[in-house]
């Protein structure tokens, strides 16, 4: 019998399977969207609240990532994500320090799409002009009621949907078949996956095109914080950390 780790890795590789084929007809789309704002100068916005910030983090100023992504942060890790009106504040205020300029892309992450705060987020790209993209999990968000006063979910607020593929609850592996407690959450590294391929998609397209590729380099390597500051100035005062 396979232990829980054993069962996890084999569903966990399953799933990865599963969502590079749901995912790439979105990918290939949104690959010239992201690349066309990145060869003007535009920067990509990602938001996740509670658990998703780990997801939304993962394309932020990382070695082998693109220099141009922001992370819109909530204070409170997603403590009051359904406090009315408080991610519409969250949002309002990085776009004031940070801009959110029409053309470029936002990415909100949500496993359930149904919470206030990432709907507030994606409402407020939309509004500005921006490409809103959704990485969620549509099992869970088609049968779960909405948070927020619009009734909307997060998938019905965004131009285009990324599915991580998941179940509602998240947790794949029974660990106790009397209470039927599920263990291994997969959010996270599904997400983080489907994001580093929109990138990798991105980066194919700006190198199709004859653009330069802005990809971070890793700080451990000798040249390369120097490399990554010469990066950052072309975006001075629109990314949260300083690399110039």
């Amino acid at each position: 019998m396979p232990s829980l780790a054993e069962t996890y890795r084999s569903r966990v590789d399953e799933l990865l399977a599963t969502a590079w084929e749901t995912n790439a007809p979105v990918i290939a789309a949104l690959a010239p969207l992201l690349g066309a704002s990145i060869a003007g100068g535009g920067i990509v916005h990602t938001f996740g609240s509670g658990h998703s910030e780990i997801v939304s983090r993962e394309i932020i100023g990382r070695a082998g990532g693109l220099v141009c992504v922001n992370g819109i942060i909530d204070p409170t890790g997603g403590f009051v994500e359904n406090l009315p009106g408080y991610g519409a504040a969250v949002v309002e205020r990085y776009d004031r320090q940070y801009r959110m300029v029409s053309g470029e892309t936002l990415i909100v992450i949500s496993n359930s799409g149904k919470n206030t705060s990432p709907i507030d987020v994606a409402l407020h790209g939309r509004k500005k002009g921006l490409t809103v993209v959704a990485l969620t999990c549509m099992a869970m968000s088609r049968v779960t009621p909405s948070q927020h006063p619009s009734g909307k979910r997060l998938f019905e607020c965004a131009d285009h949907i990324l599915d991580n593929g998941g179940v509602p609850g998240d947790a794949i592996v029974e660990v106790d078949p009397s209470s039927g407690t599920m263990g291994g959450g997969t959010s996270s590294i599904i997400g983080c996956s489907v994001l580093n391929w929109l990138m990798l998609a991105a980066m194919d397209w700006l190198r199709a095109n004859n653009h330069p590729l802005p990809v971070l380099r890793s700080q451990n390597v000798p040249g390369a914080i120097e490399y990554n500051r010469s990066l950052g100035r072309k975006y001075e005062g629109r990314l949260s950390r300083l690399l110039a």
